[in-house]
């Protein structure tokens, strides 16, 4: 690789992993806010497991990320050397546009391959360990949501209130008891108790003392006209609080999309070696499309890379301009365009019939078809 090359690869390099670094976070950032920025706030675990887990986030995110990221990478950085008349000089020394775009397309290739690693190993593995960690990380301390002066409203079918806490020892207790259609059909009032975790049913047990129960018509809680019942006992520990929210099953339900790759094709295997009975063969067709789809879809994401290189090769190059915010725009859209056309087909993994495993390289084709046809119309000029 002589000066040259090595000049634009390193442009293109270092432009390509700030931008994969910008998406990346973006692409991480709702899910961090989302699942555990407020557990670690309310106390549930500390910064190092705080940090493990948004590590184990990344992966998934770079996936997505790197197709965007050498995209921009190429358009900002072709974009700056065309508006500065540096591609001009060297067309001009001789050395053709496929010459020029090289190093680009070397590094496009190291980025496929990249991009494979994560697509079919990293990221299904730091996946599913994000979905194992974070939950066993909220069950060591799962009275870590109750915080004091504050409504909690995240259960499902209970509103909380706390006046103070002292390690387990809970004071000035309110608890909301609600019927599907979220109205209140007991009010709970204790002066303290404590909050007791049962791990069988997933759910928080309050065992308060000296407690006031208000219970109001199961079947109109809203009607006022009728007065609530209310008694006084010295203990109560009738409710159960569903702790779903923060660590259901839908947190530990390993998905087909979260396995390793030699694991998704065992099961496709094992899948396709069933026989299924005549009444469910429909059913069983678009289980296989599923698991083919997932497949197919890792191996189309990687190769999206070099498409988008071959289309921000050209185009960088057209466009001519030096400013960040136009190119990172035009970016985003051939971006938008590419995944709103696989998202349309992906919409057809209830067909099998229509092999929409297959289709999702329509994009690809478009994308790479747009990209021949922009190179040669820059090379011809």
């Amino acid at each position: 690789m002589n000066l040259l090359d090595r000049h634009i690869f390193r442009s293109v390099l270092f432009t390509c992993a700030a931008a994969v670094g910008l998406f990346a976070f973006v692409v991480a950032l709702p899910n961090v806010l989302r699942d555990l920025l407020g557990p670690l706030l309310a106390g549930q675990f500390g910064a190092a497991t705080f940090l493990r887990l948004v590590a184990l986030l990344f992966p998934f995110a770079i996936s997505f990320a790197l197709p965007m990221g050498i995209l921009t990478g190429v358009l900002l950085t072709l974009g700056r050397l065309s508006a500065d008349s540096e591609i001009t000089a060297m067309r001009a020394a001789g050395i053709s546009l496929a010459r020029i775009a090289r190093p680009v397309f070397i590094l496009a290739a190291l980025g496929t391959l990249l991009a494979l690693y994560v697509n079919l190993e990293s990221a299904p593995w730091a996946r599913a360990q994000f979905h194992r960690e974070l939950p066993a990380a909220i069950r060591a301390n799962p009275l870590g949501v109750i915080v004091p002066r504050t409504f909690i409203r995240d259960f499902k079918g209970a509103v909380i209130y706390v006046g103070a806490r002292d390690g387990d020892v809970l004071r000035d207790i309110w608890i909301w008891d609600l019927d599907r259609q979220s109205r209140v059909r007991r009010l709970v009032r204790a002066e303290s108790g404590r909050v007791e975790y049962d791990e069988a049913t997933n759910s928080l047990i309050p065992a308060l003392t000296r407690a006031t129960v208000e219970e109001r018509d199961p079947a109109d809680p809203e009607n006022f006209g009728q007065a609530p019942r209310v008694v006084t006992v010295g203990r109560f520990d009738e409710i159960r609080i569903p702790l779903d929210r923060y660590m259901g099953e839908h947190f530990v339900r390993l998905k087909e999309e979260w396995l390793p790759y030699g694991e998704l094709q065992a099961l496709r295997a094992r899948q396709a070696a069933e026989t299924p009975a005549l009444e469910k063969k429909a059913e069983h067709a678009r289980a296989g499309m599923r698991l083919a789809m997932i497949s197919m879809e890792k191996w189309a994401q990687a190769a999206a890379v070099l498409c988008f290189a071959l289309v921000g090769v050209p185009l960088g190059i057209r466009v001519s301009r030096r400013e960040t915010s136009a190119n990172l725009g035009l970016a985003l859209l051939l971006v938008l365009g590419f995944y709103l056309l696989t998202v349309a087909i992906k919409w057809l993994d209830k067909q099998p019939e229509l092999r929409p495993d297959l289709l999702l390289w329509i994009p690809h084709v478009v994308f790479a078809s747009v990209g021949l046809a922009l190179f040669r119309r820059v090379e011809s000029r």
